[in-house]
């Protein structure tokens, strides 16, 4: 029997970013429908770019699915897995720039992005990780990052007190 501490954890907000990326696409795909059909230049070539069109659009807005066990942490997006060893940490960073990511990286030298916003969003997961990069820092394995790590816990201990603050009516 599984105890309840070693249960997988999933970003619980995915099945919505999922939804968003789906409502995206369809409403690009029916605006460009709607305008070549009241310009009565809609055709069966045009049909098949605009839903390509919104097919890409689709691609790139799709959301990895992330979810953390004990000792591990693993995106999986349209096409691939990739997975890291969260006790075996080598190096967490922050890399800004119009998208923020997180970086981990293990010893086996595999490596995952994830978006902050991810963890901020669903403090259990966060729990989860930072418990396994600490037991990293304690082992020595954990080289570089910490002050990434602070940063996060600094972030997420922060907007889940706004959270709790917002939800008593103490804002």
């Amino acid at each position: 029997m599984r105890r309840a501490d070693e249960e997988v954890t999933h970003d619980h907000n995915w099945a919505g970013d999922l939804r968003g990326a789906v409502r995206c696409s369809v409403l690009l795909l029916a605006l460009l429908l709607l305008i070549d059909w009241g310009d009565g230049s809609l055709t069966v070539v045009r049909v098949l770019l605009w839903l390509s069109l919104a097919l890409l659009l689709f691609l790139v807005l799709y959301p990895p699915r992330v979810a953390v066990g004990p000792g591990w942490l693993a995106s999986r997006g349209l096409l691939r897995e990739r997975r890291v060893r969260t006790d075996l940490l080598v190096s967490v960073r922050c890399l800004d720039g119009v998208a923020q990511r997180l970086v981990l990286r293990d010893t086996a030298g595999d490596r995952v992005e994830i978006d902050p916003r991810v963890l901020v969003n669903n403090p259990d997961l966060w729990h989860r990780l930072d418990e396994d990069a600490r037991t990293s820092a304690a082992s020595g394995s954990l080289t570089c990052g910490e002050t990434a790590l602070r940063r996060m816990s600094e972030r997420v201990d922060r907007e889940t007190a706004q959270i709790v603050f917002k939800v008593s009516g103490m804002e």
